[in-house]
């Protein structure tokens, strides 16, 4: 599966934060080490990055966003992502936080319900020259509180974060009417099958596999979720969990020690048999077959 970095190893990379509790950090893109590319890692911990003079492919779950200019970056636990640079030497800041420095009343009104970190959207948005203006100020504010000795400084930078997260979502088109049933059946979707990955061990299997089990805990008819997951993504119920399930058996083929027959359990495929049509369909490899591949490339 992909690598996993926890909020400690930027701390020490870059210095910014507070180590005694892990829960926030900030720095600038200039710190980081110059590379062409970073590879798919899943996070202990959500990201808010500003980009600037960018030039580059954003790699997340199965999609790809061209980004050039500025660009507002938002990174979830759920969802692995990497950056591919294709020209020039990005500039910018990034604020990294874990769930214990996010209080309740910062995941209930901002980050939970947030379509910035909601599984399933676009975790991209690129602001005009203006509020890359008014976010660089925030960013700056960020950075000049960590180190401060302020016995409330916590408080003082989950409103920066929060002043952020607002400032984003101002850059949010608005929802037609009449959409926002459908749009929380959607994002609730979403966030249930997102829940469900990454695999932690292959004795503990998928809950819901089947768009009548998604349909069954959400409460609705399974038609009426196809109909509303088809007409504001473009594909089914049954397309969305495939897309997973295939994301998932790739990260487990290149990266875990898992077994085949561990992986399709995991899976929930029941039979090895069932795993190995459903892979080679969506792949064109077998389960073997790739493996093999991607481990010779390495």
């Amino acid at each position: 599966m992909p690598s996993e970095k926890a909020i400690a190893d930027y701390y020490q990379l870059y210095g910014h934060g507070e180590p005694a509790t892990g829960q926030v950090t900030a720095y600038r893109i200039e710190q980081v080490v110059a590379a062409d590319s970073y590879p798919l890692v899943r996070r202990d911990f959500y990201k808010i990055k500003l980009l600037c003079d960018a030039t580059g492919v954003l790699s997340y779950a199965d999609q790809r966003v061209a980004v050039q200019g500025c660009a507002l970056i938002f990174v979830n636990p759920l969802v692995p992502y990497a950056w591919e640079r294709t020209a020039g030497r990005e500039t910018g800041f990034a604020c990294l936080f874990t769930d214990e420095f996010s209080t309740p009343h910062l995941r209930t009104a901002s980050l939970a319900q947030s379509p910035l970190f909601r599984a399933g959207s676009v975790p991209v948005l690129f602001p005009p020259p203006a509020v890359v203006v008014r976010l660089k100020y925030l960013f700056e504010q960020l950075l000049a509180e960590l180190p401060s000795p302020y016995p409330h400084k916590y408080e003082v930078l989950r409103n920066y974060v929060q002043l952020l997260l607002h400032e984003s979502l101002k850059l949010l088109p608005a929802a037609p009417a009449g959409a926002d049933a459908a749009a929380r059946l959607q994002a609730r979707f979403l966030d249930l099958l997102a829940r469900q990955f990454p695999l932690a061990s292959p004795y503990q299997p998928l809950a819901l596999k089947t768009a009548n089990e998604f349909a069954r805990q959400l409460l609705v008819h399974p038609n009426h979720l196809n109909k509303v997951l088809k007409a504001r993504t473009g594909q089914s119920t049954t397309a969305h969990i495939a897309g997973w399930l295939v994301e998932e058996a790739r990260a487990l083929l290149r990266h875990s020690n898992w077994s085949v027959d561990e992986i399709a359990d995991g899976l929930g495929f029941g039979h090895t048999s069932n795993f190995h049509a459903f892979f080679k369909k969506h792949t064109g490899h077998t389960p073997h077959g790739y493996r093999r591949q991607v481990r010779s490339l390495s």
